[in-house]
């Protein structure tokens, strides 16, 4: 069970989410900010605290969420995996549902690196045979 702290990692794409959970009333801050002003569009709250919905836990605790790196939504997606790590990390009874729904793994896809010589990471010169 939760001792008086715990704290995981999550990440998508090219944003990282550390998050604290301890116990409370279910309040969530996120680099310093209520969810609701960091994320105003109800869409990206329902994605965050879909691990939460899952566990029957969002009224048992606190999560204090600091996240860099990416946009509006990767950092969504990063804050949730985090929250799903997290909640196994406290209780490891939770690990069947999380995992069930996905939650328990990292998107990997990332943007392609542009490569020397290229207009991008793919694209190509125009080809001219005369």
């Amino acid at each position: 069970m939760v001792k008086n702290l715990s704290i995981a990692t999550g990440r998508r794409k090219t944003s990282v989410a550390r998050v604290f959970l301890r116990k409370g009333k279910g309040e969530i801050t996120i680099n310093k900010e209520k969810i609701e002003d960091y994320f105003p569009l109800a869409w990206h709250q329902i994605i965050v605290k879909q691990p939460l919905q899952i566990t029957d836990n969002l009224t048992n605790y606190d999560l204090l969420v600091s996240v860099k790196g990416g946009g509006v939504s990767s950092q969504a997606g990063a804050i949730r995996h985090g929250i799903a790590r997290v909640l196994v990390k406290a209780d490891s009874s939770n690990t069947a549902s999380l995992k069930s729904n996905g939650l328990l793994t990292r998107d990997p896809r990332m943007v392609e690196r542009k490569k020397y010589g290229r207009r991008g990471a793919r694209r190509r010169f125009q080809f001219s045979k005369r």
